[in-house]
């Protein structure tokens, strides 16, 4: 059922450019959402003719992937047809791994959670036993419904073609193809993304159509960055566009780091590395989530090192924002819970940058929250699947 659905989509995208996908999947995103109930609310929001809104709004009908259900309040003229997505039975199925957890969902058709469940794990016990540990989860949710299409975020590297690279935290897994071992088990389009740019283009499905061009960092237990330009994920030539952890920073001195060399961002900016420095100051802390906590409550030992820690952060965003002037700058990820984290990198950014980068910049948290993983697994998924559907 679902694979015939796809074959029929492929009429949004037979013969044309890659924008057409991406249009369709911007469509279905709105709607899912709530953001838009009709033509004129995509028209608006999309800031298109209302003529390409409908000719594109069409083929989606025709395709199955969206439908018209009533009529919705006048506003002078004609009642607006209202718009919904027709999901069906079909989900989309994503886990959202981290170091000792992963964030699982069964999503519907538009790429929005339906049952969300969170399971523990050791990232280090190598990539077939936690894919496994994964893979009998994602087929608990599923409960033999058909999938529209399968999604890991991982917290490493990852190559265009799904191999993990080199990760820093992820022993074992280098040179490991996790979409061949999904396409192993699941017969779906696949997604296999490092964490942060799927936090990324969730940040993007949660915050609409208006954020084109941001940098999304997460800042957690590592630190990891996406860039996200015309409303499109940058991966670059090899996939791993974004990577600032492995920048060097003059404050990181002689500081080893997992990648082999020293003094990079992640030895003195990642929640790991803040821990280290929390307990050689004499702080009690065993996670980030225990530096979050200290934090709120005003430790000194910890404000102390976060804002340091935040500043340094801030110098290298200073020129990631100099040279691809974004829109926003958005950090997820436990440490992002942290006002005075946020607020010491946001003060580096407007003393580092020119004036016309941070004049309308917003910098701050992300709107997605936790499921931002989940919600970039769905709206991939989706692109996947068109794009699949023409080929």
């Amino acid at each position: 059922m679902i694979r015939s659905t796809l074959i029929s989509a492929a009429a949004i995208v037979d013969h044309r450019s890659e924008g057409a996908t991406v249009s369709a999947a911007q469509i279905m995103g709105l709607v899912a959402s709530g953001q838009a109930t009709s033509r004129a609310e995509l028209s608006r929001l999309l800031g298109w003719a209302p003529s390409t809104v409908s000719a594109h709004v069409q083929e989606l009908i025709d395709s199955g992937l969206l439908e018209e259900s009533g009529e919705g309040r006048s506003r002078g003229g004609r009642r607006p047809r209202l718009l919904s997505v027709r999901s069906g039975d079909a989900v989309i199925l994503g886990a959202d791994l981290g170091g000792h957890h992963a964030r699982i969902a069964a999503m519907d058709g538009s790429g929005r959670p339906q049952t969300i469940k969170d399971i523990t794990l050791d990232i280090a016990a190598g990539p077939e036993p936690v894919l496994e540990q994964i893979g009998d989860a994602l087929d608990e949710l599923r409960a033999g419904r058909p999938v529209l299409g399968t999604g890991i975020g991982l917290p490493g590297p990852v190559g265009l073609d799904g191999v993990v690279v080199g990760p820093s935290r992820m022993p074992g897994w280098s040179g490991f193809s996790v979409r061949q071992w999904l396409a192993e088990r699941f017969d779906s389009p696949l997604v296999v993304e490092n964490d942060a740019n799927l936090m990324a283009m969730g940040e993007a499905v949660a915050r609409g159509p208006e954020l084109r061009d941001f940098v999304f960092v997460k800042a957690g237990t590592g630190v990891g960055a996406a860039v996200v330009g015309d409303g499109r994920l940058h991966r670059g030539a090899r996939g791993i566009a974004g990577d600032i952890s492995h920048i060097r920073v003059p404050a990181g001195g002689d500081q080893p780091c997992s990648c082999g060399n020293f003094g990079c961002l992640e030895t003195i900016a990642s929640g790991a590395a803040l821990v280290a420095a929390v307990r050689r100051d004499g702080g009690t802390v065993e996670n980030t989530a225990d530096l979050v906590r200290l934090a709120r409550d005003g430790n000194p030992i910890v404000t102390t090192n976060l804002r340091f820690a935040g500043r340094q952060l801030g110098e290298v965003l200073a020129t990631v924002v100099n040279f691809f002037n974004p829109q926003a700058v958005i950090l997820g990820g436990a440490l992002a819970g942290c006002d005075l984290f946020i607020a010491a990198a946001r003060g580096v950014l407007y003393e580092r940058c020119l004036p016309l980068t941070t004049q309308d910049l917003d910098i701050g948290e992300s709107a997605a929250g936790p499921d931002a993983g989940l919600l970039g697994i769905g709206r991939l998924a989706i692109d996947q699947g068109l794009a699949l559907a023409a080929s």
